[in-house]
């Protein structure tokens, strides 16, 4: 069923305008008609006018509009954990990515590997509406944002949030929010840049931004990623309506929001939808870290807004994490470069350390050993990343959220030179399962002080279903992989 709210419980914590609740609830107010976060700073209304709802959508498909304010398509999402939940979550990224547009529920069924039935089911009871009101509430909400803060012309913003035609966009829009998309227009100053488009995302914090660009710095790849003072950059490439299309990201913490600054260059405008869902899942915005650190306990009171590191293109984690295997950081890192220098495409950008995106798995599959064993690389793990790529290319595997792990685990292991550790990482940060374990590795079995897998798998058991978590805590309370060292007090073991 619908997550049942508390309506007294989300009144105080609107009351608090707690961050905690950001996104896991929105508040539509009847003497009004208008729906909030509750974190909005308007004055608060009265009790009795007060109406909780789990998701946007359902306060839109009860006839609220979306406060001009706090504005809610600006919430953080959720994190997932448990199956239902999980599918529900994985369809709705789908569905925020366009995939509805293109392949129709049954298509999203068929690549979540469920029946398009259960997926509906599923899908109501997680977000309380049918899965084609969700995607229309995002189109709405992603046109809303793009009116908001971009300077677009309104007929690229209808077709950048997913509409497929003008005038439908203009008659949703108007029967919806009650004003045209020109109207918003108008109340509006858009301050991007005409080359450059901005946006924030929101999270909960607390959230350890030095320990993620720390983690992210350490392991950026070359003519694709840069981190500079408090900034992370790199270049895009996502495939739209059969074309390929390639641009630079950037994204900066706010100094007094909790949000993340993204900038992001006009030649990237129409993949804004899976372009932020990228984001969103590279820095880890769904995460509720008190859900976490409540979890954890003593091994996350040191950190308690440690986040995991997502990936912004499953292909490009997965060839790190071959070329990681039995090597450091450091050494996996230059290994990489390479690799993009070999084979990347290249990009213009402003940046100077930015100039190619990482090569495809469609460039990848068709090489010899030899081309990639050249570069320095084990012909081994040569031989292992040409297989992974043709999987890839195939649609033998995919290596995104949307996912089923177990399956997916499986067809990875069962890949020549893809073991526990190569697939828990992968499935870790490509796949964003919070209890991925990669627990053969060494810094995680030095930090535990054991020197049995097994015995580190058993000791993990109390940390489920939030392992993936465990295992960053476990690395910063030794320094490894870009986190700086903290001195981890009480028994980890």
């Amino acid at each position: 069923m619908v997550m049942r709210l508390d309506p007294e419980a989300c009144y105080r914590a609107m009351r608090a305008r707690d961050p905690r609740f950001d996104g896991r609830f929105f508040v539509g107010v009847s003497s009004t008609g208008i729906y909030c976060r509750p974190v909005c700073t308007v004055r608060t209304p009265k009790r009795e006018n007060c109406r909780f709802f789990s998701s946007a959508a359902v306060a839109e498909s009860r006839g609220y509009r979306p406060c001009l304010r706090c504005r809610p398509e600006l919430a953080p999402g959720n994190a997932s954990v448990d199956a239902r939940h999980r599918i529900a979550q994985a369809a709705a990224s789908l569905i925020e990515d366009g995939a509805l547009n293109e392949a129709g529920i049954d298509g999203i069924a068929d690549r979540l590997g469920v029946a398009a039935r259960h997926l509906r089911r599923v899908f109501r009871s997680e977000f309380g509406v049918a899965p084609v009101a969700f995607a229309q509430t995002q189109r709405l909400l992603m046109a809303k944002r793009l009116l908001t803060d971009t300077a677009l012309p309104v007929t690229d913003v209808a077709f950048a949030a997913g509409f497929g035609s003008l005038s439908r966009f203009d008659a949703l829009f108007k029967q919806r929010y009650r004003l045209s998309p020109d109207q918003l227009r108008k109340t509006q100053k858009p301050s991007a840049h005409p080359d450059v488009l901005t946006f924030e995302l929101s999270f909960r914090p607390p959230y350890d931004w030095a320990s993620l660009i720390g983690f992210l710095g350490a392991r950026s790849v070359g003519r694709v990623e840069e981190v500079e003072s408090s900034s992370y950059r790199r270049i895009a490439r996502i495939a739209q309506d059969g074309r390929a299309h390639t641009g630079w990201v950037e994204i900066t913490p706010h100094q007094h929001k909790p949000v993340l600054r993204v900038e992001v260059s006009a030649s990237l405008a129409k993949t804004l939808p899976p372009l932020l869902s990228r984001v969103k899942h590279l820095m880890d915005l769904s995460c509720n870290p008190m859900e976490i650190h409540e979890a954890l306990g003593p091994l996350a009171a040191l950190r308690p807004g440690l986040r995991v590191p997502g990936a912004f293109d499953g292909f490009e984690i997965a060839v790190r994490a071959v070329l990681g295997q039995q090597v450091s950081v450091a050494a996996a890192r230059t290994l990489a470069g390479r690799f993009v220098a070999a084979f990347g495409s290249p990009v213009d950008s402003p940046f100077a350390a930015l100039s190619a995106a990482f090569p495809t798995p469609e460039g990848i599959a068709g090489l010899a050993v030899t081309d990639v064993s050249r570069l320095g690389v084990l012909p081994s793990r040569a031989r292992t990343i040409i297989e992974l790529a043709g999987a890839l290319a195939r649609g033998e595997v995919r290596l995104d959220p949307s996912v089923g792990v177990t399956a997916t685990l499986e067809r990875l292991r069962s890949i020549p030179g893809i073991g526990e550790w190569t697939a828990q990482y992968i499935a870790m940060r490509a796949l964003a399962w919070p209890d991925a374990f990669p627990h053969p590795d060494l810094g995680v079995m030095k930090a535990l002080r054991e020197t049995s897998a097994r015995r580190v798998l058993t000791a993990a058991e109390r940390w489920r279903p939030w392992r993936a978590y465990a295992v960053m805590h476990l690395w910063a309370a030794h320094g490894l992989g870009g986190l700086p060292a903290r001195r981890f007090y009480g028994s980890v073991a």
